[in-house]
C-alpha cells in the first residue's frame, strides 16, 4: 500500500472511528467493562445506613467520632487487540475483506478506550506471533496501531489461536480485557482458550464473509485454500455438495458457541458485507446489564 493511500485510509478510519466511539459508544464503553478493583479514596463522618464494615477503627479512636472508609472503582483497563491476520482474513466476496472490517473495528475499539484513558495494546498473530505493541495511551500511538494492521505483511499463512493466547497469557501479568478477532478456522485451541479466559477477560469476535456463510446456489468453481494453497474442484449444482457444505459450517458454529458459553467468554459475529457498529453496541449493552445485576 502506497503512503499516500494508506494515509487517506487511517485518516478516514480515524474520523469514523472517533465520530462513532464519542457520539454512541463511549458511556455504553465505560458501563461494560469492569475496572480492576476498589481503591481506598478517604475518610469521612459515619452516617446512618453506612456498613460497618468500613468503619475505619484508628481514625475514629482518634477523633472521638465514628468514620467510615471510601472507595473508588480503579478505572483505568489495559484493552489488547489480539488479532489474527491469517491468509483467510484476506478473502473478500463482497468488496470489504474480513482483514479491513477487522482493522475498522479495532480502530472503533482502540478511540472509544482512548475516550475513557485506558491503554490499548496490539497483538498480530497468524500460525506465528508477527508483532506485538505494548499497551500506551494516545493519539499518536493508536494511529501506529491502525497503520500496522493495515499496512503490516504476515511471514505465516496459517493460524494459530492457542499461541497467541498463550502468548498473551504469559506476557500479559495483570488483567486484561482482551479481544480475540479472528474467523476462527482453526482447530486445537480449546485449553489455551479456557486459560486465557481465566485470567484475562476475554472476547471473542468472530469475523466472517457471506460467501463462507451460505455456499452458491449453483455452478463449478475451482476453490484454492489461501492458508493451504490447496485446490479443489466443486460442483455447487449438487444439492447433496451444499448441504455437507451447510452441515460443516454449522456444526463448526455450534461447537465454537458451546465453547465459548462454557467457559464464559462473550463473543460478537460480524459479516464483512454488515454493518459492525450495532453488534458491538449491544454487546456493551449486554455486558453493562450483566454488571448491573
Amino acid at each position: 500500500m502506497v503512503a499516500e493511500e494508506l494515509y487517506r485510509k487511517i485518516k478516514r478510519i480515524e474520523i469514523l472511528s472517533r465520530k462513532a466511539a464519542r457520539d454512541i459508544f463511549a458511556g455504553e464503553y465505560h458501563s461494560a467493562f469492569r475496572g480492576r478493583g476498589m481503591e481506598f479514596s478517604q475518610v469521612r463522618e459515619y452516617q446512618a445506613g453506612d456498613d460497618s464494615r468500613f468503619i475505619d477503627w484508628n481514625v475514629s479512636s482518634r477523633m472521638g467520632r465514628l468514620y467510615v472508609k471510601q472507595f473508588v472503582e480503579e478505572r483505568e483497563l489495559t484493552i489488547l487487540l489480539a488479532l489474527d491476520l491469517s491468509a483467510s482474513l484476506r478473502f473478500a466476496s463482497a468488496g470489504r475483506s474480513k482483514k479491513e472490517v477487522a482493522a475498522e473495528l479495532s480502530a472503533l475499539i482502540a478511540f472509544t478506550a482512548m475516550l475513557n484513558n485506558d491503554k490499548v495494546g496490539l497483538l498480530l498473530f497468524s500460525d506465528r506471533i508477527e508483532q506485538y505493541a505494548p499497551p500506551q495511551k494516545g493519539r499518536t500511538h493508536l494511529l501506529r496501531l491502525i497503520r500496522d494492521i493495515l499496512e503490516f505483511q504476515p511471514q505465516g499463512r496459517g493460524t494459530s489461536l492457542a499461541g497467541a493466547l498463550a502468548y498473551l497469557t504469559s506476557l500479559i501479568k495483570k488483567k486484561a480485557v482482551v479481544f480475540l478477532i479472528s474467523d476462527f478456522l482453526d482447530e486445537g485451541f480449546e485449553t489455551a482458550l479456557k486459560v486465557a479466559s481465566r485470567k484475562h477477560d476475554l472476547i471473542a469476535v468472530r469475523i466472517a464473509d457471506p460467501a463462507e456463510e451460505e455456499p452458491p446456489a449453483a455452478g463449478r468453481f475451482v476453490l484454492r485454500d489461501l492458508e493451504g494453497r490447496g485446490e479443489f474442484r466443486a460442483d455447487f449444482g449438487r444439492p447433496a455438495l451444499r448441504d455437507g457444505v451447510r452441515r460443516r459450517r454449522q456444526e463448526r458454529e455450534r461447537r465454537l458457541h458451546e465453547l465459548l458459553r462454557q467457559h464464559g467468554i462473550d463473543s460478537l459475529a460480524i459479516r464483512a458485507d454488515r454493518d459492525y457498529e450495532k453488534p458491538l453496541f449491544d454487546l456493551f449493552l449486554k455486558r453493562r446489564k450483566k454488571y448491573a445485576r
